[in-house]
């Protein structure tokens, strides 16, 4: 499978199958189409396929480069994977190890985010503090189901965490204590608004948070119209601060400022900038994922918009880079070189079997954007795993289970996507969310090209 496109005066091709990417002139992009079939095809019916205003001689080269790269196994490759995702499905069906745990310390929350699909913290449910001995269950539960995994995972979520920070600390001395007996290392997150971030909170994140996600939507007028507090105020000016502090005082590594955009912010790029100018290096700004009728949800208008930005960030990034001013975003970080194994290029997160969300009150579910569904109530830390048949689905799931994702070129790059989204979109985890695929194939577009243009300055 080859993809072409063109960006920012370059034309790029990507050989979907073996993950190879060459920027070539407009001859050999030309010429690459008609090739695909039978990259053997006779130069004489190239050149007559070409037309007029083509040098013979230059079509010649061009084929010659393109047969080169094809018995290269780097263009016109052939997907060898589908049967190693089915033995692998079938593995991690039968013996399944949980790698990950999402703990919701606290169903409540200090801000009132229009947007959140949590609704105010409570997963539209009751509101609750998790408790030492049920986190104390899910970190034993992670242990003991985690095989011969080493590295485990462990993000505190909510709502807010810090309104339950107290448990969050004794948690985390209770996975250190348990690392050298069971061989095991923990690596914790702390997702935050930063309302009650303060020195103590902070210093003990540094010491023992291996990533810290900040939550901010970028401009002040865009941020406090989204995320006010729980009294109705801006929460900008409060956690701006903080947030600076909190970046300083990791070395600009291991954090994220991450945010949301919506309907009221199209021009999302200059929040990602204006996040950039405020001294963030690494920063996430993604789209809303919304019932459709709400105000503030993406419509199908505002697409074109959006790609556009996608765009517009991409070509200032380069500026910026090119000038010494270093930024990651997120959705446009790839590795060409190397990268997560193909099993978890294919299969994605792991929901549903290697990561679980874990209510205050202890019950497991395939990730927090499951919480509160009962239909996806997978068990309890307890008992584990109970609803084998819902785990194996998800095991299941893969770019060769949804039809969208089989002949599309991101796959390798997004995974199928999430999951959640496609339930909330389809009703099928198996299904797709259209508007996000879209928005997802631009932003690999866009990282690709990236790569390539930062390559010609070394």
């Amino acid at each position: 499978m080859i993809h072409r496109y063109r960006n920012n005066g370059f034309n790029i091709v990507l050989d979907v199958n073996s993950g190879a990417v060459h920027v070539v002139d407009d001859t050999v992009y030309d010429l690459i189409p008609l090739m695909e079939d039978d990259p053997d095809i006779p130069d004489d019916k190239l050149i007559g396929k070409m037309g007029p205003g083509v040098d013979a001689g230059d079509i010649r080269e061009a084929a010659s480069e393109i047969r080169e790269l094809f018995h290269a196994g780097t263009l016109f490759s052939k997907d060898v994977f589908e049967p190693y995702m089915e033995r692998f499905t079938a593995q991690k069906s039968e013996t399944p190890v949980i790698k990950a745990l999402c703990l919701h310390i606290a169903h409540d929350c200090n801000l009132r985010c229009a947007y959140c699909f949590a609704g105010d913290g409570e997963y539209h449910g009751r509101k609750a503090l998790m408790s030492y001995e049920v986190g104390k269950k899910a970190l034993d539960l992670l242990i003991r189901s985690s095989g011969s995994r080493v590295n485990l995972e462990v993000d505190f979520f909510g709502g807010e965490p810090t309104l339950n920070f107290d448990v969050v600390k004794k948690l985390v001395m209770y996975g250190r204590s348990r690392e050298k007996e069971c061989n095991k290392k923990f690596r914790f997150t702390l997702t935050t608004n930063g309302l009650l971030l303060d020195d103590d909170i902070l210093s003990f994140a540094n010491s023992e948070m291996g990533n810290l996600v900040l939550s901010i939507d970028g401009r002040r007028q865009v941020n406090d119209r989204m995320r006010p507090t729980a009294g109705g105020k801006g929460s900008y000016d409060v956690i701006m601060p903080k947030f600076k502090k909190a970046a300083a005082s990791r070395d600009q590594t291991n954090y994220y400022v991450r945010g949301t955009y919506t309907h009221f912010n199209t021009d999302f790029a200059n929040d990602v900038l204006h996040l950039h100018d405020e001294g963030f290096e690494q920063i996430s700004v993604e789209p809303v994922v919304s019932d459709p009728k709400e105000e503030y949800a993406i419509k199908e208008e505002d697409i074109p918009v959006l790609l556009e930005q996608y765009d517009i960030l991409a070509r200032e990034i380069i500026k910026r880079r090119k000038e010494g001013r270093f930024i990651n975003f997120f959705h446009f970080m790839i590795d060409l070189e190397g990268g997560p194994c193909v099993a978890k290029r294919l299969s994605g997160c792991g929901a549903g079997t290697e990561y679980l969300a874990v209510t205050p009150w202890g019950d497991l579910y395939p990730c927090h954007q499951f919480v509160g569904n009962e239909d996806f109530l997978l068990g309890n830390v307890d008992e584990g795993i109970k609803n084998t048949e819902l785990a194996s689905k998800f095991a299941a799931c893969n770019v060769y289970t949804k039809k969208e994702c089989r002949d599309c070129f991101a796959k390798f790059y997004c995974s199928g996507g999430c999951m959640a989204n496609s339930f909330h979109a389809s009703k099928d985890i198996n299904g797709h969310y259209e508007t996000g695929c879209i928005l997802q194939r631009k932003r690999i577009e866009c990282a690709i090209m990236i790569k390539a243009a930062l390559s010609e300055e070394q």
